[in-house]
C-alpha cells in the first residue's frame, strides 16, 4: 500500500505514505495522556507541589508544547514527533500541481529554501498542532460533564442532564455564557465533532489514492503539506546542530586562545542552554520508548520472577510484628488475673463476712467499656460490630449475622462478610442497624451500656407510659451513626458504596 501512488503516476520518493502519517499521529496523540499519567502518579506522593499543576495540566501542556513545537518548526522544519519519523512541513507552490520535479533534482538546496516555512506559516502550523488539539480536549471534557447523560453519575448524585434548564430571572453575564455554552455542547457540538472526523477520513482516503497532497483538512486550509527529509535537509540540520567555528580559530590563528564565556560556562548560558535542552528531546523520545518496551518485557517475562525468587531465598526476614495488638487469649488471661486480684483484695479487707464473700464470688467481673469510632464530619459515634473470637466455633463466620459465610464478599478494609449482609449494611438497611438505631438491640459493649441506661431511665419515669414515647426515648437517631456506607468492623468509609465490594472465590 505504501507504493500504491506509483501505479497511477510517477513515484515521488519524498512523499510519505499514509501509514507513516498515521503512526506519527498516534505517537503525537499518546504523549499528552502518558505525561498526565506520570504526573498523576507523582502527585499522589507530592500533592503539595504538583496538585495545582495537575489541575491545570491542559493549559500547562499547551504552553510547553507551543514552545517545543515552535523551536522544532523553525529549526528542523517539522513538529517534534514528525522529526522523529524524519518528516518535515513545507509550503505548497502556486504552480501547476504544486510540483517542480526538475528543480528538485537539479537544485535541492535553493528549492528547500524556497519551500521553507516562513514566520507566518510557523504560527499557522502552531495553531493546527497546539490550538486545535487543546480546543478539542476542552470541548470533549465539557461535553462529558454537561451534555453526556451518564447513568452512573445520575445514580450516585453527580452532575445531572436536564434538557429543560433555563436561565434565572436576572442572569449575570457568566450565567448567560454558561447557558449558551451548554446549549452549544448539547445541540451543535455532536454534529461538529462528526464533521471533524469525517473530514479527516475523507482527506486520508484521498491522500491514499493520490487525489490530494494534504493528509488533513487543516493542512489544506493553511497551504502546508508533509514531506520526507531530503539530503539537503539532512545537511542543513547537521550544520545547525554542529558547533560553528569562530573566525581565526585555526592553529596559530588569532582566535586560538579561549574566548571569555566559552567552555562549560558557555554551554550553561541561557542562549545555549535553551536550544540544547530542546534538541535533547530528540534523543529522549526513543530512549523513553525503549525503556517502556523493556519494562513491558520485564513484567511479562518469567525472568524477573525467577530473579526476585532467588534474591529472596537468601534473606531471613523475621515475622512481622503488629505493635499495639494483643491476642484475645492473653486479653482474657489478663482480665481473669485482674478479677482474681480484685477479689482477693476484697477478701483480705473483709474476711469475717461470709455473706459478702459469697456475693463477691457470684458477682461477674466488670466489663471493659470499648470506645466506638467517631465520625470526622458529624462527630457522632459510629455503630460497628465486633469480630468473632478467633478460638470460637464462629471464628470464620460473618461478623454481621454470625452465621456461616454465604457468597463471601470482601470489603475495601479487607474483612469478609456475606454478600447480602454487607450489601444491606452499606445501604443502611440491615436489620441489625435498624434495631440498634431504634433502641431495640445492642450489638456492642458500648451500645449495651447505653441501652441499659436508657431502659432504667424509662422505667423510672413511667412503667405504663405510651409506647410511642417509649420508642422515641429509646431511639438513637441523632446520637449515633448507623454505619451506612462504612465498614461494619472498622467504621471507615467505603469508596464507591456497594460498587466497591469484591467477591471472594473460595
Amino acid at each position: 500500500m505504501e507504493y500504491l501512488p506509483s501505479l497511477q503516476q510517477e513515484f515521488d520518493e519524498l512523499k510519505p505514505s499514509l501509514f507513516e502519517l498515521l503512526a506519527e499521529q498516534q505517537l503525537s496523540d499518546l504523549l499528552p495522556p502518558s505525561i498526565r499519567y506520570i504526573l498523576a502518579v507523582a502527585t499522589h506522593r507530592h500533592p503539595r507541589y504538583l496538585l495545582r499543576i495537575l489541575n491545570s495540566y491542559d493549559e500547562i501542556y499547551a504552553l510547553l508544547s507551543l514552545v517545543v513545537e515552535r523551536y522544532y518548526l523553525r529549526t528542523f522544519g517539522g513538529s517534534f514527533t514528525e522529526n522523529f519519523y524524519s518528516l518535515k512541513r513545507e509550503r505548497v507552490l502556486l504552480t501547476k500541481n504544486g510540483e517542480i520535479p526538475r528543480a528538485q533534482l537539479g537544485a535541492p538546496g535553493p528549492v528547500r529554501e524556497a519551500l521553507k516555512l516562513r514566520t507566518s506559516d510557523v504560527w499557522k502550523n502552531l495553531l493546527v498542532l497546539v490550538g486545535i488539539p487543546y480546543l478539542k480536549r476542552k470541548l470533549d471534557e465539557g461535553y462529558d460533564i454537561h451534555a453526556a447523560p451518564q447513568a452512573s453519575l445520575i445514580m450516585s448524585g453527580g452532575p445531572r442532564y436536564n434538557p429543560g434548564d433555563d436561565l434565572p430571572p436576572n442572569p449575570t453575564i457568566r450565567q448567560r455564557l454558561l447557558h449558551y455554552y451548554k446549549w452549544f455542547l448539547r445541540n451543535i457540538y455532536p454534529s461538529v465533532n462528526a464533521a471533524y472526523y469525517f473530514s479527516i477520513l475523507a482527506f486520508n482516503l484521498a491522500y491514499l489514492f493520490d487525489n490530494t497532497k494534504y493528509s488533513s483538512p487543516f493542512l489544506w486550509l493553511i497551504g502546508t503539506r508533509i514531506r520526507r527529509l531530503s539530503s539537503a535537509d539532512h545537511r542543513a540540520i547537521a550544520s545547525i546542530l554542529d558547533p560553528k567555528p569562530t573566525p581565526g580559530s585555526g592553529p596559530g590563528g588569532a582566535g586560538a586562545r579561549t574566548r571569555p564565556g566559552s567552555g562549560l560556562l558557555g554551554l550553561l548560558s541561557p542562549q545555549n542552554l535553551y536550544p540544547q535542552l530542546l534538541t535533547s528531546l530528540r534523543y529522549f523520545l526513543p530512549a523513553s520508548i525503549f525503556a517502556l518496551k523493556f519494562l513491558e518485557w520485564w513484567h511479562a517475562s518469567d525472568f524477573s520472577r525467577q530473579l526476585a525468587r532467588k534474591a529472596t531465598e537468601v534473606l531471613d526476614l523475621p515475622a512481622p510484628v503488629a505493635a499495639g495488638m494483643t491476642p484475645p487469649s492473653e486479653k482474657r488471661k489478663a482480665a481473669a488475673a485482674a478479677a482474681a486480684a480484685a477479689e482477693k483484695q476484697q477478701q483480705q479487707q473483709q474476711p469475717s463476712s461470709p455473706t459478702l464473700k459469697s456475693a463477691l464470688k457470684s458477682t461477674p467481673p466488670a466489663r471493659t467499656r470499648i470506645q466506638p469510632p467517631i465520625s470526622a464530619t458529624s462527630y457522632l459515634p459510629i455503630f460497628t460490630v465486633p469480630l468473632p473470637p478467633p478460638d470460637s466455633d464462629v471464628a470464620s463466620a460473618c461478623p454481621i449475622c454470625l452465621n456461616a459465610l454465604t457468597n463471601p464478599t470482601a470489603c475495601q478494609t479487607g474483612y469478609v462478610f456475606c454478600y447480602v449482609c454487607i450489601f444491606h449494611w452499606l445501604n443502611g438497611e440491615h436489620q441489625r442497624q435498624l434495631d440498634f438505631m431504634n433502641g431495640e438491640g445492642a450489638g456492642a459493649a458500648w451500645a449495651d451500656d447505653d441501652l441499659e441506661g436508657g431502659e432504667e431511665g424509662n422505667k423510672g419515669v413511667d412503667g405504663d407510659g405510651d409506647e410511642e414515647e417509649m420508642k422515641k426515648s429509646r431511639s438513637r437517631r441523632g446520637k449515633w451513626e448507623s454505619g451506612k456506607g462504612r465498614c461494619p468492623v472498622t467504621g471507615r468509609r467505603v469508596l464507591g458504596g456497594t460498587e466497591g465490594l469484591r467477591r471472594v472465590l473460595v
